[in-house]
């Protein structure tokens, strides 16, 4: 399993059309193949940072989502979105279990 996790400070003047943009992206990724889950939140120190979880089942999947019309789109508007530079780090995980709380 491919796991993502991605971090993009938005400038306020910009907040609604990330926002946009972002539910956008997020569902249509949720209903692509190879996808687990994709989910998006925004920080709770800052509302203008957004937080993306992807899991993907392989990394043939991940590339796929890259060369998507709708991830597409999202990259070329991010840079005129951006506050500040995005972070992204990808975890290849070989085991995952369910924690009891």
């Amino acid at each position: 399993m491919l796991v993502v996790h991605a971090i993009f400070p938005i400038d306020p003047d910009s907040h609604d059309e990330a926002l946009d943009l972002i539910t956008s992206l997020a569902e249509q990724s949720r209903d692509e193949d190879g996808v687990i889950d994709y989910r998006v939140a925004t920080d709770i120190d800052d509302s203008n940072v957004f937080r993306f979880f992807e899991q993907y089942e392989d990394e043939a999947a991940f590339e796929a989502h890259a060369e998507t019309d709708h991830f597409q789109e999202f990259e070329e508007a991010l840079p005129d979105l951006l506050a500040g530079e995005p972070e992204v780090t990808q975890f290849d995980v070989a085991d995952a279990s369910t924690v009891e709380l």
